[in-house]
């Protein structure tokens, strides 16, 4: 059974049982706590919560899922995958534990070609919560174990086993409860018998079933929770996950072996020349590409590009590993466009935007893996450098600094880092290596959580959400008289707050606009009491939840206070303009470019607005200047801005573009602007005619990642001082130069090449004037045993001194000699040093004499046995730099 056949048979059997079918999120959440969505019921977490009413009594879908924190144990279990495929039927408050389980035994003891799993009856093994683990199941989850019997599973194949894995809980307080695992037994050749508490790679898990049952007001561990009270209404979730069902339906050994994988894995084996199967630790490598690829594949088709943030970054990763491993395999010319391909035709059978998104996806692919060629070439070399300074020190160990910065700055893997030492006979140290990486996440972690400007729990809110949606009115109001509903000070619900704390306040309804959709939130103020409370931020944290942040001045506040909100329009009108102008731009690029430069992110406030979108290429000087003249022509033009809220498909099929990392609802409020030429899912907030944007110019082009670039505007008043200044600077170099502004261009242009003709001629002079003093440096030379020493502080400039140095020593002939010199300025002195073939035979090298110098500079440098170059920062250890070479020469000369 193919695995689309076995997603397809689980959401039909749901379907035809009262289920209503819910697409995929994307992958890439709105969820601040998540990277990417990492399990099925992530997109219904707000339903279970209560943040948000559930559009449906019976749900079921096939949710696309990343998970990278065991990344490491790619390839090398059965059980590790990082992107998979979660199969999920959810009940809110309908039916509850004893049809899940009867919807789930018909579903997978069905045979095929009725509708089911099709597997034997004999072969299935649950687990239950077992007896003293929690107060309200003192024997068990006797209710489980009772409808499990009633269906047909023997009491011998029903264990009982602890709240570590057989209760879930979210990790955070919210719901939770008992839950039940259906486990296949494969057979005597994976193992020993008793089922999953004797041996879990013989029984398989292949399904949980969740009986969300109580709400938990803390949570420590998944074993450790307390209980605040029973749920009013109880939920039911399921996870099953579909490669491990299509592994055993399929008759292979792991999931790396199932259809929509396998097909990746062969062909990288061919083009490594291996047989699969032949060689333990080559089928671990096979097995990272096939899982690696498809997982990029599905990241970069939910618009996810690498770079080296987040998300961006676990993209880069996986692509990277990718790559790194056919290296391993021996591969050292380009693969991903052969095997990215293969993997679209299998994953584009049951995800239809994995074709339409090809075009994109594969640019930024191909493209970055042509960027890690380059980091190889460059990380080679600086290893190779670093693995000479390590053996000349007569040491065996590359420090961790240096394989960490490796890691860190030029994206060159550890484990590759391992290998090449140990092709010189090198260790890494490991231990360091890792403690500066813990450091890095620990830094990282905390700057995470500094720039949420939220608390990091949602308790407060999902409490004040609990008691009722913030009515938003600021699409025809920017006023309104209200009441305040809540106050969070420290991530608690408080009852009031004294001057100078700083609080969110939760009003009843509000006319302030929280930033979302790439717009800034509006400012204003709450006018309390008669005192006007300035707005310092607007943020929606929990669905249908507005918060406005202020410090308190003046007066105490109370919930259920008078509140007079009171947008500021001058700013509202600003942030307006630029949203609009954002909508206007993105029309223009995809008129100018194609269908292709679709949006990857944007920011507006008023004045200035960015705009990111995919596209692998810079925009040329006329490009630009095409795009800002057509965006210029569809404001005078006073297109009328419309807003119309529908349903979801509805919007679609008529071209609306989503936002990038957006979450949208069943319904949406869509944009137009001049009917179908621009059309966007977009909550902002615009301008009534594009005529009211006034000016817009563009300021700026540039790359963001691979595949992403971004244009940057201002709009209005900041446009127009702008496009002032730019004339004011016209006006002046027109009078300075003496010419009209239409022959700026070509004055300067005369300027520039006389200029570097008057380079060209002081460079000339100057060679020659190094060139004339060459004797003088070679008649300064002392015996040093046998090798002429000579060492100098020079006024050459650093470009010279390289040429000057090496004309010196080829002066010395076939006497052997050492050349060091200093140049360069006071603040940047520069270092060189030659050794001609006489005192290499000797045993002098120019690398290692540089870097003794360079030191005594305070700086560092290399290079090759016969030249190298160095630099500091400081001048006036030039004297003592010059000394210590010396001494280094006569060490070595009298050894």
């Amino acid at each position: 059974m193919k695995t689309a056949d076995i997603r397809r048979t689980f959401l039909d059997f749901y379907v035809r049982n009262g289920h209503s079918e819910v697409p995929s999120a994307p992958l890439v959440h709105p969820d601040p706590t998540l990277l990417f969505v990492n399990a099925g019921m992530v997109p219904f977490k707000p339903f279970f919560t209560g943040e948000e009413t559930a559009p449906w009594e019976r749900a079921t879908s096939s949710q696309k899922c990343v998970r990278t924190l065991d990344i490491e144990e790619v390839g090398k279990t059965t059980r590790h995958g990082t992107f998979f495929q979660m199969l999920g039927n959810f009940s809110f408050g309908d039916y509850f534990k004893e049809q899940a389980i009867r919807f789930a035994h018909e579903l997978i003891t069905t045979g095929q070609d009725e509708g089911g799993l099709g597997f034997d009856p004999a072969d299935i093994w649950v687990t239950v919560l077992g007896p003293g683990h929690h107060p309200d199941f003192p024997d068990g989850d006797t209710e489980a174990i009772r409808y499990w019997q009633q269906v047909g599973v023997p009491t011998e194949r029903i264990q009982g086993r602890g709240l570590e894995d057989n209760f879930w809980n979210m990790g955070v307080p919210g719901p939770g409860g008992p839950c039940s695992e259906i486990y296949i037994d494969r057979g005597p050749e994976y193992g020993v018998d008793g089922g999953p508490a004797a041996d879990e790679d013989r029984f398989l898990e292949i399904w949980n079933l969740v009986f969300m049952s109580e709400e938990l007001s803390a949570v420590r561990s998944k074993a450790d929770f307390d209980i605040a009270h029973p749920l009013p209404r109880k939920n039911i979730d399921t996870g099953m996950g579909l490669e491990r069902v299509a592994y055993l339906l399929q008759g292979v050994d792991n999931m790396y072996e199932i259809d929509e994988i396998f097909p990746v894995l062969d062909a990288a084996a061919d083009l490594a020349g291996k047989n699969y199967g032949d060689n333990h630790d080559d089928d671990v490598q096979l097995r990272v590409v096939a899982d690696h690829v498809r997982s990029s594949l599905m990241l970069l088709t939910d618009g996810v590009r690498p770079g080296n943030e987040a998300r961006e970054y676990v993209l880069r990763r996986l692509l990277r590993r990718a790559v790194r491993a056919m290296r391993l395999l021996g591969v050292s010319q380009p693969v991903l466009p052969t095997l990215l391909p293969i993997s679209k035709e299998l994953m584009g059978a049951s995800w239809p935007e994995v074709l339409e998104n090809w075009e994109s996806t594969s640019a930024a692919a191909y493209a970055e893996e042509e960027a890690f060629a380059r980091t190889l070439a460059a990380g080679t070399q600086i290893l190779n450098t670093e693995a000479a300074k390590v053996k000349a020190s007569g040491a065996d160990t590359i420090a961790g600094g240096p394989a960490f910065q490796l890691h860190d700055t030029y994206g060159f893997p550890i484990d590759l880092t391992l290998e090449m030492a140990a092709e010189q006979g090198l260790k890494v140290d490991t231990a360091a290596f890792r403690s500066l990486m813990t450091e890095q996440r620990d830094r990282a972690k905390a700057d995470a959580r500094a720039k949420k400007g939220l608390t990091t729990s949602t308790e407060a809110y999902r409490l004040l959400r609990a008691d009722g949606e913030s009515f938003f009115t600021g699409y025809s109001e920017l006023a309104e008289e209200t009441s305040i509903r809540g106050l969070i000070r420290d991530g608690a619900v408080v009852d009031m707050a004294r001057p100078g704390e700083t609080v969110e306040v939760v009003l009843a309804e509000t006319p302030f606009y929280p930033e979302s959709g790439g717009q800034d939130s509006d400012a204003g103020v709450l006018r309390i009491g008669g005192v006007d409370q300035k707005v310092i931020d607007v943020q929606r944290p929990v669905p249908g939840l507005i918060v406005h942040k202020i410090v308190v001045e003046g007066i105490e506040l109370h919930a259920g206070q008078r509140v007079a909100a009171l947008v500021d329009s001058h700013y509202r009108r600003g942030a307006c303009m630029a949203h609009t102008a954002t909508h206007v731009i993105h029309a223009a690029l995809r008129e100018t470019l194609g269908e292709g430069a679709t949006q990857a992110g944007s920011y507006n406030r008023p004045g200035y607005l960015r705009f990111d979108f995919r596209s692998n290429q810079a925009l040329s000087h006329d490009l630009r200047e095409h795009i800002e003249g057509r965006s210029a022509e569809a404001i005078g033009d006073d297109f009328a801005v419309t807003a119309t809220e529908m349903g979801l498909d509805d919007a679609k099929a008529l071209g609306a573009m989503a936002m990038f990392g957006e979450k949208y609802g069943e319904r949406v409020r869509m944009v137009e602007l001049d009917g179908a030429w621009s059309r966007e899912l977009c909550g902002g907030t615009h301008v009534a005619h594009t005529s009211q944007i006034g000016l817009l110019t563009l300021t700026g082009e540039s790359s963001v990642g691979a595949g992403v670039r971004r244009v940057e505007a201002l709009v209005g008043r900041d446009a127009f001082d702008r496009l002032a200044a730019e004339r004011s600077l016209v006006m002046t170099l027109s009078d300075t130069l003496k010419v009209q502004p239409d022959q700026l261009t070509d004055r300067v242009q005369r300027m520039v090449t006389q200029l570097r003709d008057a380079e060209k001629q002081i460079a000339a002079l100057q060679a020659e004037k190094n060139r004339a003093g060459i004797g003088s440096y070679v008649e300064s030379a002392h015996d040093m045993w046998g090798v002429a020493f000579i060492a100098q502080q020079t006024e050459v400039a650093a470009g010279d001194l390289r040429t000057l140095t090496q004309e010196v020593r080829d002066r010395l002939g076939d006497r052997p000699g050492v050349v060091a010199l200093i140049g360069g300025t006071q603040a940047k002195p520069t270092l060189v040093v030659a050794v001609n073939a006489g005192a290499r035979e000797r045993g002098l090298e120019a690398g290692k004499l540089v870097g003794i110098g360079a030191a005594e500079l305070g700086g560092k440098g290399g290079g090759k046995p016969d030249l190298a170059q160095g630099g500091g920062t400081d001048a006036a250890k030039a004297s003592e730099a010059l000394k210590a070479i010396e001494y280094a020469v006569g060490h070595v000369l009298q050894s």
